[in-house]
């Protein structure tokens, strides 16, 4: 099935206001390259830290939607994201799935997070540092409905579940993912030593992406994956958000009530500047709430008063 790609041009101080736009009007994916690629003003980029995301300082956003994607509401409710954004800048073309596919394989890499915590794609070996005993290795498999950690937003959680299985808090312990889209925190945290996750998403692309990684990581056993409505009661002693602000804020009731007294929070998807909202709104049941950047991202994390 061909998909309708979008490619939005932009200097590297806007990518995460455009990236953040592009998934808020519904892509499936969205990928970063070097917009002069080709040109003869290409920035060479040398080999990263461990969790670093390198951009050039013109960057090509190409994003994917459903191929009967109408690209002029698509442009329209960008439009109302953004109505200064130069339209000059944006080109459409049909793509068909293999295309995306071969490009993703080629550029997605193995990243650490934290001491132990590895994200790796399927078709990669190990590096060094993942096969140590105590290492946490998550195996994704690139597709439509995924986060591969190169996001700041995944990557704030992921060095968060990191920490906390480094203070043993993580040892034994029931995880709750609200928003799980590939799975990734979920997994990751099985692997850092968790019993069992549960992931909530109204996705059912997501659903079945995360039962599938689960799977074929080994610990769909210890997985259960469900739509908001069908989702068991209950609270767990960790629970994890990585969705967006707004969303953050409407649902603050139904995520502070899953989270068990004493319990660790982190939320994610929130751009900086967007946090004092949310520090105030999640104050009214957590102790101890704390901020963490990643370029323009924020993380908070706090605990749940008993």
């Amino acid at each position: 099935m061909p998909f309708l790609e979008l490619t939005l041009r932009c200097r590297e101080s806007e990518q995460p206001r455009f990236e953040h736009a592009l998934e808020d009007v519904g892509a499936l994916a969205v990928t970063m390259l070097d917009a002069d690629a080709g040109t003869g003003n290409e920035d060479a980029i040398l080999e990263p830290g461990v969790g670093e995301t390198p951009l050039w300082q013109s960057i090509a956003l190409s994003a994917l939607f459903p191929h009967d994607t109408d690209a002029l509401l698509l442009l329209a409710a960008l439009e109302s994201f953004d109505p200064g954004l130069d339209w000059t800048r944006v080109r459409f073309r049909n793509v068909e799935d293999q295309d995306w596919e071969r490009a993703w394989m080629d550029q997605y890499v193995p990243l650490r997070f934290g001491q132990r915590t590895w994200i790796v794609p399927w078709n990669s070996p190990l590096p060094a540092g993942a096969e140590a005993a105590d290492a946490a290795v998550v195996r994704l498999d690139p597709g439509l409905a995924f986060g591969s950690g190169t996001h700041p937003t995944t990557a704030l959680c992921l060095r968060w579940l990191d920490d906390l299985a480094a203070e043993g808090v993580l040892e034994g312990a029931r995880v709750l993912d609200f928003g799980c889209g590939s799975g990734i925190l979920a997994l990751a945290a099985l692997k850092l030593g968790a019993a069992q996750a549960t992931g909530i998403d109204n996705d059912p692309q997501a659903l079945l992406a995360t039962a599938d990684n689960a799977a074929r990581n080994e610990v769909g056993a210890r997985m259960s994956v469900h739509a908001p409505g069908d989702a068991p009661d209950g609270s767990y002693p960790i629970v994890v958000a990585n969705i967006l602000a707004a969303a953050l804020d409407a649902l603050a009731e139904t995520i502070a009530a899953r989270v068990a007294p004493g319990g660790r929070l982190a939320l994610s998807g929130i751009l900086d500047g967007q946090q004092q909202p949310l520090l105030a709104r999640y104050g009214a049941w957590f102790d101890g709430l704390r901020v963490a950047l990643d370029g323009d991202w924020v993380r908070i994390d706090g605990v749940r008063r008993g």
